[in-house]
């Protein structure tokens, strides 16, 4: 394979420009050329194709966002499309194709390989929710986000007698609550994978101010619902002092961690000496601390494993 196209795709994630660096950068060294489709896989329907050298990926490692720039393309998902992105593809001389984002961008990148072309997929999403892959380009950065402000607001909490609800991003999976809910040292953690009822969160409440904490911090992810209803309730069924807050999108922006530069950097390394040796149809990632890769079908039909066992600890160490 002498020629490989790259993409970004889906909602960006810190990580994501350091990836494409690594791409460009072995590919060239490799001996191949590389083709940066802007937009997605919108991009490859509008031939929104330009060429990268090793400068055009100067002085991106430490910027969050994509240079390639992402969109979320519905068209893909009808066979035709798919026949003319490999179309233009091949017309441009791609031979393979090197996607970075999460589950739905994986799922374009199996539709193109069951027809026969190419890809390489690079975990790239913050909520970490990819079943083969122990982390995620992106979540690393999303959680010290996430917990830099949890420690800012449990300072005016903690001035004002107050429990704050904060919620952060996760529609099916709670790893960035979990994880950051238990580093900020969270009173209470609630997560789609262990959905709790407004009264079983209310008595939690009760009893932790019974026990003699003043004020407090929930770390809630958005899945299981929103920090204003859960607000308005407690307000309305307790005597207890509360706020709410959305972190939102500053969860995706920002400079990247030094563990989602390195990760994003020997995945976009292996994702390349995978082309290089004509094989696609695979996904990279990490299990226990080592690169892998697996066939992109058997990835994402894996079912994710829940950290159980953290759950089970922030209980213990929360009280």
């Amino acid at each position: 394979m002498k020629r490989i196209g790259i993409l970004t795709s889906g909602g960006d994630a810190p990580g994501m420009n350091a990836a494409i660096r690594s791409v460009v950068r072995t590919a060239i060294c490799s001996g191949m050329s590389v083709v940066g489709i802007e937009r997605g896989y919108q991009g490859i329907l509008d031939k929104a194709f330009r060429e990268m050298q090793m400068r055009s990926v100067s002085d991106i490692v430490q910027r969050g966002g994509t240079i390639l720039r992402t969109a979320r393309c519905m068209d893909f998902h009808k066979p035709e499309c798919q026949d003319i992105a490999i179309a233009n593809m091949r017309e441009e001389g791609i031979e393979g194709l090197v996607v970075i984002g999460g589950d739905g961008s994986f799922r374009g990148a199996e539709a193109l390989s069951v027809k026969g072309f190419p890809t390489v997929g690079i975990p790239g999403t913050i909520d970490n929710d990819l079943a083969y892959t122990d982390y995620t380009v992106g979540f690393h950065t999303a959680c010290n986000t996430c917990l830099e402000a949890i420690d800012r607001i449990r300072d005016t909490s903690s001035s004002h007698d107050r429990i704050t609800i904060v919620e952060v991003m996760g529609r099916h999976c709670g790893d960035i609550a979990l994880y950051t809910g238990i580093a900020g040292g969270a009173e209470l953690i609630i997560i789609p994978e262990v959905p709790l009822t407004f009264s079983e969160i209310k008595k939690s409440l009760i009893e932790a101010s019974q026990k003699g904490k003043s004020s407090g911090m929930v770390v809630l992810a958005e899945g299981v619902c929103g920090a204003d209803e859960l607000m308005r309730f407690l307000q309305r069924e307790t005597n207890l002092s509360i706020r709410a807050t959305v972190l939102g999108h500053q969860q995706r922006g920002g400079s990247p961690s030094m563990r989602d530069r390195l990760l994003a950097t020997q995945f976009g390394y292996h994702a390349v000496s995978l082309l290089k040796k004509d094989i696609g149809n695979r996904v990279v990632g990490i299990s226990k601390e080592k690169i892998i890769d697996l066939d992109i079908m058997e990835a994402l039909a894996m079912p994710r494993k829940f950290r159980k066992d953290l759950y089970k600890m922030a209980g213990v160490v929360s009280q």
